[in-house]
């Protein structure tokens, strides 16, 4: 037997689409026998997280290093799960919006999958078998997986509130949810276990949020009773816009309130920190800004991020419903919009 091993090129798709984990049947299929599995894991060259599914990277899953770290586990964790229950499981839930490209879940999102015989099966490793009235599903790659919209009614009763409206965000900014399609899933929520604290938020659900982390901070700012006057909004001066600000708030003497969620979409890098700096410089020498910066995990504090913001908004007199001129441009320097 050779004691050197090279993984044949026929598994890079795979690895690539399975945050480089390989089940006992495709191992096979690829000519990896169980003697080089074995010698593998002995080696420490691999790892074996449950009886028939392979990680070929060894590093521990937390201490991985990539710019996609979310992304790879969420991957991984979905790929799991279908490959621990076999190639007829069906991705559900959570596991289905992942393959789906959804974002908004949390990091440790249930895992969930489905036989298509509906057969009953025992919890395995922290994932469940459900056993859903009939749904649609889709093709994704070889695998079954429920249809977008049933996947994201079955995930969002499972999901802290912030986490089920970064969902349906992001469904209706990146996968094309129209109002009709909301009200359709909404319908399909409404009969699950949990849909009582979920109604609210169909009616929070905006195109322009950019990112998870936009969502949380936006419902923190709701739960707090200082719903932003504006998000994404366009700043012009001298007919020139110098910024897009994640959300704003026309104060009282006229001045904005500015909130920015650092670390996440555009301000995700220290090179789009260091862009940010002379925007910001500009809008503060204006003298008609005033500026809040917050790190995603700052809506972890009591409270969130809506209640930092809600006492500045306090000390300044600000009262919801007054603005009127979402979704125009803001002109600094111009006269005062009527409010």
């Amino acid at each position: 037997m050779p004691k050197t091993f090279t993984m044949p090129r026929a598994a890079e798709p795979l690895l690539r689409r399975q945050a480089g984990l390989l089940s006992t049947l495709q191992c096979e299929e690829l000519g990896i026998g169980r003697e080089v599995r074995r010698r593998m894991v002995k080696q420490l060259r691999w790892t074996s997280p449950a009886r028939g599914v392979y990680d070929t990277d060894p590093v521990p899953l937390a201490h991985r290093v990539r710019a996609d770290w979310f992304g790879h586990v969420a991957r991984w964790r979905t790929w799991f799960a279908l490959l621990l229950h076999g190639p007829d499981a069906i991705a559900t839930g959570g596991c289905a919006l992942v393959l789906h490209g959804v974002s908004g879940l949390p990091r440790d999102f249930p895992l969930e999958v489905a036989r298509q015989d509906r057969s009953p099966r025992r919890r395995r490793h922290g994932v469940a078998v459900v056993d859903y009235s009939p749904f649609p599903t889709v093709t994704i790659g070889d695998r079954t997986v429920a249809r977008i919209d049933h996947a994201a009614a079955q995930a969002i009763t499972k999901l802290p509130r912030q986490n089920a409206l970064a969902v349906l965000d992001d469904l209706a900014r990146w996968h094309g949810f129209s109002p009709i399609e909301l009200a359709a899933l909404h319908d399909l929520v409404r009969c699950r276990h949990g849909a009582a604290m979920l109604h609210e938020l169909f009616g929070l659900v905006v195109t322009r949020s950019e990112s998870p982390a936009e969502s949380f901070a936006r419902l923190s700012c709701h739960d707090n009773e200082v719903p932003p006057d504006d998000i994404q909004a366009l700043i012009v001066m001298d007919g020139k816009v110098v910024a897009r600000v994640d959300f704003i708030w026309r104060l009282p003497d006229g001045r904005w309130l500015v909130v920015e969620i650092d670390g996440v979409g555009p301000h995700s890098s220290p090179q789009a920190l260091v862009r940010d700096a002379p925007r910001q410089n500009q809008l503060l020498a204006s003298g008609q800004v005033i500026m809040l910066r917050f790190k995603p995990a700052d809506n972890d504090k009591p409270g969130g991020v809506g209640a930092e913001i809600a006492k500045v908004l306090a000390a300044h007199g600000w009262q919801p419903g007054r603005y009127k001129g979402a979704g125009t441009r803001i002109e600094l320097g111009s006269p005062a919009r009527t409010q």
